[in-house]
């Protein structure tokens, strides 16, 4: 997946908003490598196993030409021991924190990395299943249980705000499913959230690991009696499949539409170019471009010497947030026409510069609210409570979109799987809200 400036500048303020809050409850980023010795991973059986058909191996470090001239590797320069591209982190980590770990002093532990991953996909969806792909991932480690579960539950709070007040896409909170949970956790928390077509997209998860991974690392610090114990981890995960979530959770037939607080540019400003007045109306936009910079507003001038009715549609299709047109006309008036991307042309209204620069902001802040409300309404909605397996059974078949919340002791039964087999859908979560339930549905 190659990833645009545009789309990048996206990733950027996702990037930076959760990056302050991992920060805020005591997080300090670090960097442990790519490649990871096979036998780091192999420490840990039920965490292997769960990654072994996607790794990516490196097995030789040169190349050279054989007869035909072609590039392979060199046959003397197998390694010793295979490399794995990392799939994620945890083992490589254990290995290092155990000797950054001697008593319950040096407790808690909180790392975070921002890096890539790499796992083999025989079926690949830009941004929503890469085989490599950009994420952070957390790695904490604690004196007791009590600790690292309080962790979990933080971290993944942390996902849901991001999700919710910065990417206007609501989220269910919940516990995935013996059968869902991240390979070698005890518990796997989750942010669910709905698509459009009523389908799944698991946005983060937050992972108790118990000390499964404490022992396979070997762990361990000297405790407040003077004993020796395994210390109980944490890691949590949060990547650029949110982007996919985001474009399919809030965009339309006309492109994205991205909210206010994480658009790479809030504003942007279009001018009717002509000969007679170019040189003035340039310095026009110039001038109201400061104003709203000045109030910490991201805005572009795009000034390109195209037609503006195609830089207006480029725009859309991108989901700038707030367009704002100006011609020979408003700019001898004082004013300026401006749109809001998720209302369309519909909102399209003309003011004073004054009265725009000084109404900027709650224009913003009010399009960032009605995007996350739309998506709340249409995920309320699209919830159906049933009250046994017909009922879910029958929601299926006529093909309605959305998610089923039945009693969780239908679980696991032999009617509950045939419908997720029959159906194509799969267990999201156990709700925080409603934990004598389970949520079923479509997914990506």
């Amino acid at each position: 997946m190659t990833i645009k400036p545009y789309g990048f500048a996206l990733w950027d303020n996702i990037k930076n908003a959760l990056d302050a809050e991992i920060k805020a409850v005591g997080v300090q980023n670090c960097y442990f490598p790519l490649l990871i010795p096979l036998s780091f991973l192999a420490k840990e059986a039920d965490h292997i196993d769960g990654f072994a058909t996607e790794c990516a191996v490196v097995t030789h470090h040169r190349l050279e030409k054989n007869e035909a001239g072609k590039l392979v590797p060199a046959p003397s320069s197998e390694l010793t021991e295979p490399l794995i591209v990392r799939p994620t982190s945890e083992t490589i980590i254990g290995e290092s924190v155990k000797n950054w770990i001697q008593s319950y002093r040096d407790l808690p532990m909180k790392l975070n990395q921002w890096c890539n991953v790499f796992r083999w996909e025989m079926r690949t969806r830009l941004f929503l299943r890469t085989a490599e792909f950009l994420w952070q991932e957390g790695h904490n480690v604690f004196e007791t249980s009590d600790e690292a579960r309080a962790d979990m539950e933080k971290m993944l709070e942390c996902y849901a705000d991001i999700l919710e007040n910065w990417m206007a896409t609501p989220v269910i909170r919940g516990y995935k499913t013996e059968d869902e949970r991240f390979p070698g956790a005890v518990d796997t928390m989750t942010v669910e959230t709905m698509m459009q077509d009523g389908k799944a997209l698991q946005s983060g998860t937050s992972h108790f690991l118990g000390q499964t991974f404490s022992k396979s690392a070997d762990i361990t610090f000297q405790s407040r009696e003077g004993d020796v114990k395994h210390a109980w981890t944490t890691s949590w995960g949060f990547s650029t499949r949110v982007i996919g979530g985001l474009i399919m959770a809030h965009g339309d037939d006309d492109g994205l539409v991205i909210p206010p607080k994480i658009a790479p540019h809030q504003i942007v400003i279009l001018p009717f170019l002509k000969d007679d007045i170019a040189d003035d109306l340039t310095s026009y936009c110039q001038e109201l471009k400061q104003k709203l910079s000045d109030k910490g507003i991201r805005v572009l001038f795009d000034d390109r010497d195209m037609r503006t009715g195609d830089k207006s549609w480029e725009w859309i299709k991108k989901g700038v947030p707030l367009r704002v047109e100006i011609g020979g006309r408003e700019m001898e008036a004082g004013e300026l026409s401006v749109t809001r991307r998720d209302l369309g042309k519909e909102s399209k209204q003309t003011l004073s510069v004054d009265d725009f620069v000084a109404q900027a902001q709650s224009m913003l802040d009010a399009m960032q609210d009605d995007m996350l409300n739309k998506a709340t309404v249409s995920l309320n909605d699209r919830i159906k409570d049933v009250d046994n397996l017909n009922q879910a059974r029958e929601f299926f078949e006529q093909d309605n979109q959305g998610f089923v919340r039945l009693d969780k002791s239908f679980w696991g039964t032999d009617d509950f799987n045939a419908i997720c087999s029959d159906f194509a859908v799969t267990p999201r979560c156990v709700p925080l809200d409603s934990p004598d339930k389970v949520i079923i549905g479509k997914s990506y």
